[in-house]
This record gives structure tokens, C-alpha cells and sequence, in this order.
């Protein structure tokens, strides 16, 4: 789903609600789970930062990806989830009613105690080779231009004098005339119009 949400908050509001709660949950996981973490949205996914990218979520219509850049850890958790992708490095999640979060709490944990280790070897991916083990083409995930409309300014009509708008308006109705000044007409009696001159 391409977004032009900033925050990952803007980007689960957005979403229908089946989705929205699914997600929200993987975000707070992910948060609760991996201490540290940056949260921002890049490419219309929801990237979680330690030492460069280590997570990225996104929401299809009928699917909630989770991408891990720590390939090594989705391996040794292949058996226990059902929609890896290992050799992309991700887990794609069909059935929003059950996520295995147990699981994926692991392999966020594993992840960060993984990115530590790269970290003090100095192995981190750059994230255009996370990018490219993702599969994740930069232009099609960049968020749509907004679209812009010209909007023509209203035409201004031409102002009144006071005191010929007041003329004008008070001629009009009889309670203007009364609050003018002008004597109301007796109860049952119909207000006389002059006639027409021919």
C-alpha cells in the first residue's frame, strides 16, 4: 500500500481497521521487543532503525508483510512460521485474526542481539542492499506527488452604501420596516400593496 503518511501513526490511522489493528500490534511488539529502536516511515513502510534499517512493515490489501534484515535469524525460524520468504527475508502474515507473535517476538529479539554483533564487527547492510534483498524498488515505493488544483478567487460584487443596502432591505419585509421605525399592520388585517399604475 503506497502512502503519503510521515509518521507510522499517521499510516495506521489511514488504514481499514482490520489492518490497522493487526499492525498497530507488530509496531508495539516490535517496540516493546527491540529496545533502541527509530521508528519512521520510509518508501511507504514503516522502518524500524538500529545501527540502519533492521525492520520494515507494510500493509497489502490482504496481507501484512514484516521485512527482517537479519536473513539468518527468518532462517533459523523458517520451520515455525508459516509465509517466509527466506531468501528475501521477510514473513508475509495472511491471517490478521492470528498473527504468531510469539514467534515473531523471537526473531525481533534474535535480530537485535544479531545487529549488535554486526555493529562491533562493523557488517552492517547499507539499506540499498537491504532494499535490493527486500525486493523493494525505491520509485515504486516513493509516496504519489499530491495533486494540486487551482482554485479561480470568487468574483467580488460590488458594494453598497449603507445607507441604500438599509433602503433596500427594509422595503423588502415587513419586520425590517417595523424595526425601521415603520407603524406595523393592525392584527388581521392583510398588509396593503400599493397597485400597479398602468
Amino acid at each position: 500500500m503506497i502512502t503519503t503518511a510521515t509518521t507510522v501513526g499517521a499510516y495506521l490511522r489511514d488504514l481499514p481497521p482490520d489492518r490497522r489493528v493487526a499492525m498497530a500490534r507488530v509496531c508495539s511488539m516490535i517496540r516493546r521487543s527491540a529496545r533502541g529502536v527509530r521508528e519512521s516511515m520510509r518508501y511507504g513502510l514503516a522502518f524500524y532503525e538500529l545501527d540502519g534499517p533492521l525492520f520494515a512493515l507494510e500493509s497489502g490489501r490482504r496481507h501484512m508483510s514484516l521485512y527482517v534484515a537479519e536473513q539468518e535469524v527468518v532462517l533459523r525460524h523458517k520451520e515455525a512460521l508459516a509465509g517466509v520468504n527466506a531468501a528475501r527475508s521477510f514473513i508475509r502474515f495472511s491471517d490478521f485474526n492470528r498473527l504468531p507473535l510469539d514467534v515473531v517476538e523471537k526473531i525481533v529479539r534474535e535480530s537485535v542481539v544479531a545487529r549488535r554483533a554486526r555493529a562491533a564487527n562493523g557488517t552492517i547492510p547499507t539499506q540499498a542492499e537491504l532494499l535490493k534483498l527486500w525486493a523493494i524498488k525505491e520509485q515504486a515505493a516513493q509516496a504519489p506527488q499530491a495533486v494540486t488544483r487551482a482554485v479561480a478567487a470568487p468574483v467580488a460584487k460590488p458594494a453598497l452604501a449603507r445607507g441604500e443596502a438599509v433602503k433596500r432591505t427594509a422595503s423588502r419585509t415587513p419586520a425590517l420596516r417595523r424595526a425601521n421605525g415603520a407603524k406595523a399592520p393592525a392584527r388581521g388585517t392583510a398588509e396593503r400593496r400599493p397597485a400597479r399604475s398602468s
